[in-house]
């Protein structure tokens, strides 16, 4: 279905009213729309001088846990959550991952193994490798962050250390996002994750 376009003054315009973007000296790349001024230290400055930065939640599965360990992380979390007296966003990432390093070392495995059986086994493993790497799969990790806006650097670091503490209380470890990290976030959502020039799986 193609999409008609209206460009009326400072905005843009889709074929059912609604502005889909102010213009911004006639660029037609992504990157000049966006209100960025540049990404370090793991933050992402604005063009207002506010920074956005926070941490990233280093996942962990709880339903492996007996019951009653399950009800304290979650009871710890929401008294977590509940705490937090600033603004902030929940964001659920998946990043596209390349799993030719593992495909690569099974191979060499598979080369360096006399036994039919092990072959065999190793095989699979390759086999199923190369199905996920396949165009109908979508390999990812996902990956869980918790952001905020700021502008004083004081108050970064005094929100960094709430949020880091208080999810360490709760069983979660996590740290500040990375320049990396940022530049993720920001593809999936302009890309929809469709980027794949990321890490790998093992180093």
């Amino acid at each position: 279905m193609s999409i008609a376009f209206i460009v009326e003054e400072d905005y843009i315009f889709g074929e059912v009213g609604a502005v889909v973007m102010a213009k911004n000296n006639g660029s037609f790349y992504t990157e000049d729309w966006l209100p960025i001024r540049q990404i370090l230290n793991g933050m992402i400055q604005l063009d207002t001088g506010e920074f956005v930065t926070g941490v990233k939640v280093h996942p962990r599965n709880i339903f492996i846990a007996d019951a009653g360990l399950q009800n304290a992380i979650i009871g710890n979390l929401r008294n977590f959550y509940n705490s937090i007296n600033f603004e902030f966003w929940l964001i659920i990432a998946d990043r596209p991952v390349d799993i030719g390093i593992y495909l690569s070392q099974l191979q060499i495995l598979y080369n360096n193994t006399n036994s039919n059986m092990a072959k065999k086994l190793i095989m699979e493993d390759i086999n199923k490798a190369n199905m996920f790497m396949s165009a109908e799969y979508n390999v990812v990790d996902t990956e869980y962050f918790i952001l905020f806006k700021e502008k004083r650097m004081e108050l970064i670091q005094k929100k960094l250390h709430t949020l880091i503490s208080g999810l360490a209380t709760s069983g979660l470890n996590s740290n500040q996002t990375s320049n990396d990290d940022l530049r993720m976030i920001l593809d999936n959502f302009l890309n929809g994750g469709a980027h794949t020039g990321f890490g790998t799986v093992m180093s």
